[in-house]
């Protein structure tokens, strides 16, 4: 098995921006740790989100910018989206591919859009998924269609996922596996 970590969307918008993440608890410090634990090992790859008819995400504000410890890590390529899944309209499946990778593990955000949207894509181009459930995060959300808690939709899409889509573990399991 060939894999690949695809790091979704750590951008300042989730810390000083409209949409701060919070739960889990020590969700930043989690994706760094695994980001330091792919280096050298499987190719990273970091995904950057802008926004082109929103106030959130806009390319060149500090929001948009990539959070300081995720920019200042290494990594095999940068990805920039549009969408919430990172393979639309994107190169990341043909550089994916190159390389002869099959499997992709999910980290960053938000767990319940774009983590969700980009493992589900995966699969649909036959790569198995791996989400990470303590390296992902989001946040309670409250719109017409009602009000739920982060911890609720957090454990809603890790349920979801595992039950089709995803191999869903924690990070501390995931990082046994590169060794």
């Amino acid at each position: 098995m060939s894999r690949a970590l695809l790091v979704i969307d750590v951008q300042n918008e989730y810390f000083t921006g409209a949409l701060p993440i919070t739960h889990p608890v020590g969700h930043l410090q989690t994706i760094l740790r695994v980001m330091d634990a792919a280096e050298g090992r499987i190719p990273t790859v970091v995904i950057q989100h802008h926004a082109t008819e929103m106030p959130i995400f806009r390319r060149g504000s500090h929001e948009w910018e990539l959070h300081p410890e995720v920019a200042g890590r290494p990594r095999d390529m940068l990805v920039e989206k549009t969408l919430p899944g990172a393979f639309t309209n994107t190169q990341l499946e043909d550089w994916l591919r190159k390389r002869g990778i099959t499997t992709v593990t999910i980290a960053g955000y938000m767990t319940h859009m774009c983590c969700d949207t980009t493992a589900r894509q995966a699969v649909h181009r036959g790569f198995k998924a791996e989400f990470l459930s303590d390296a992902t995060g989001t946040l309670p959300l409250s719109n017409s269609a009602g009000h739920v808690t982060a911890e609720e939709l957090q454990r809603s899409i890790l349920c979801a996922q595992a039950q089709l889509l995803s191999e869903v573990l924690p990070s501390s399991e995931w990082i046994d596996r590169l060794s």
